[in-house]
């Protein structure tokens, strides 16, 4: 969506994605930005770091650095603190101004990597795009990077893809999404990337079936499917029924080999409204019409793929398609900070999004893990 608007906030940024999925990974993760800028992240967009450290730093980009460059400073800073953390890698993430300044951030983490050894890899990042382009891009990287090839698989072994705190804060979901696989005759093999090592994630390859569980990670699930004959299964465990319902669809998928969507139907002629990510929000839906019988249709407001939404789901581009779009609709479900646009005739039921609105509401955040709703 266009990162300007006149009554709602903005998603958490690609560079915050980059941050988010490596947080728990042992790695050293450098924004090239001004000073102060890790600590917006810190404060806003990662709950994790009040309780739990992690080597997320800023280069602290000044003026005359802006103009006349710094690649050298950047690199020779990193290998500094390279030299006494020992980091498993390095990621360099790009901002609005080195991106406009032409900052070659894959030609950085050859050079860093060049000096220290340290496998490491650069982002172009922009800071214009939500937190998803983000978790993808890390995502990528260490799939491509570090995945260990193995001879067998682990039958009904899982590889859980798309777990930041972005879509599912630090209330449990991940959690309970682990205990509700092992419930229903599964093993997690690895979980990108909360509560999961780095070197969990080395041997993804043994996994017998992915669970997307955000559309962050669609890109990572194909290329494990292309590289490693994983298949994959798109859906969030929401609601006892959609639960039971996904957990079937895991298992015939990790027999068949054949990867798929685990919610399906036509939103075409629903009366409510789901803002949010696709999966997460498709997933509510599917769960919402098992159990309650109500028709929902997901409007998307970020970067989903077309082929994780249902027959009748909207992609939205601009606050302006937004509004006009909701005007179609008796209730809306959301994040708190788009009541401002929601119809005065519609119903609001809130539904807090961590991406979106940050800590503002974490307190309201439910956890509808294979629960009743």
């Amino acid at each position: 969506m266009k990162q300007t608007a006149a009554f709602i906030s903005c998603y958490s940024s690609d560079t915050f994605g980059v941050c988010s999925a490596l947080y728990e990974l042992g790695g050293l993760v450098v924004m090239h930005d001004a000073s102060g800028c890790n600590s917006t992240y810190h404060t806003h967009d990662e709950p994790r770091a009040y309780y739990m450290d992690s080597a997320v730093y800023v280069t602290a980009l000044d003026e005359t650095q802006a103009v006349l460059g710094a690649d050298e400073e950047v690199i020779s800073d990193i290998i500094t603190v390279s030299q006494e953390i020992n980091p498993a890698f390095i990621a360099i993430c790009g901002t609005p101004i080195p991106m406009i300044t032409g900052v070659d951030f894959n030609a950085l983490a050859k050079m860093c990597e060049a000096r220290t050894g340290i496998p490491s890899f650069g982002f172009a990042t922009d800071g214009m795009h939500s937190y998803l382009p983000g978790i993808a891009q890390a995502y990528q990287a260490l799939a491509r990077r570090f995945i260990e090839p193995c001879a067998k698989k682990i039958p009904l072994s899982v590889n859980i893809l798309g777990a930041t705190p972005l879509d599912f804060s630090v209330n449990g979901q991940i959690e309970d999404i682990k205990a509700w696989l092992t419930a229903s005759g599964f093993t997690v093999n690895s979980c990108w990337s909360m509560g999961c090592s780095l070197e969990e994630i080395k041997r993804s390859a043994q996994a017998s079936v992915n669970l997307v569980i955000s559309s962050a990670a669609l890109t990572t699930a194909k290329i494990l499917e292309k590289e490693y004959h994983i298949p994959y299964v798109a859906g969030v465990p929401y609601g006892v029924k959609g639960a039971a319902l996904l957990a079937e669809s895991l298992r015939e998928t990790s027999i068949s080999g054949k990867s798929t969507v685990s919610y399906q139907a036509d939103t075409s002629e629903a009366d409510y409204a789901i803002i949010g990510e696709g999966v997460t929000a498709c997933s509510f839906a599917h769960a919402l019409s098992l159990e309650k019988g109500i028709k929902a249709q997901v409007i998307c407001p970020l970067e989903s793929s077309p082929e994780l939404l249902r027959k009748g789901d909207k992609r939205i581009s601009s606050e302006e398609e937004l509004i006009t779009v909701l005007a179609d609709f008796t209730a809306v479900i959301a994040d708190d900070l788009y009541k401002p646009i929601v119809p005065e005739s519609a119903k609001f039921y809130s539904l807090p999004h961590e991406a979106f609105s940050g800590r503002m509401y974490h307190d309201k955040l439910p956890n509808l893990i294979n629960k009743s709703l």
